[in-house]
C-alpha cells in the first residue's frame, strides 16, 4: 500500500513540475496525476531501454518528470 502511495505522489509532483515547465502553471490536481503517473511509467520505459537508474525519490521523480515531459510534448503534437 505504500508503494501506491509514493507513486502516486511521485506522479503527483512530476506532473505538476512539468505542467510548469510547458505550460506556465499545472493541469489542476486530477491532471498533474494523471500527467504524472503516465508519465513515470513512460520515462521507466525509456530510462530502463538506455539502462539508467533511477535510485531514491528524487531519481523516481525525475525519471517520471522527464516521461511527463515527452508525453506532453507527444500530446501537443497529436493535437496539431
Amino acid at each position: 500500500m505504500d508503494g501506491i502511495i509514493w507513486f502516486l505522489v511521485v506522479g503527483l509532483v512530476a506532473g505538476w513540475l512539468a505542467g510548469r515547465v510547458i505550460r506556465g502553471r499545472g493541469f489542476g490536481l486530477i491532471g498533474n496525476l494523471i500527467i504524472g503517473v503516465i508519465g513515470a511509467v513512460i520515462g521507466g520505459y525509456f530510462f530502463g531501454l538506455i539502462g539508467i537508474p533511477a535510485g531514491g525519490i528524487i531519481g523516481q521523480i525525475v525519471v517520471a518528470f522527464v516521461g511527463a515531459i515527452v508525453l506532453i510534448y507527444l500530446l501537443a503534437l497529436l493535437r496539431r
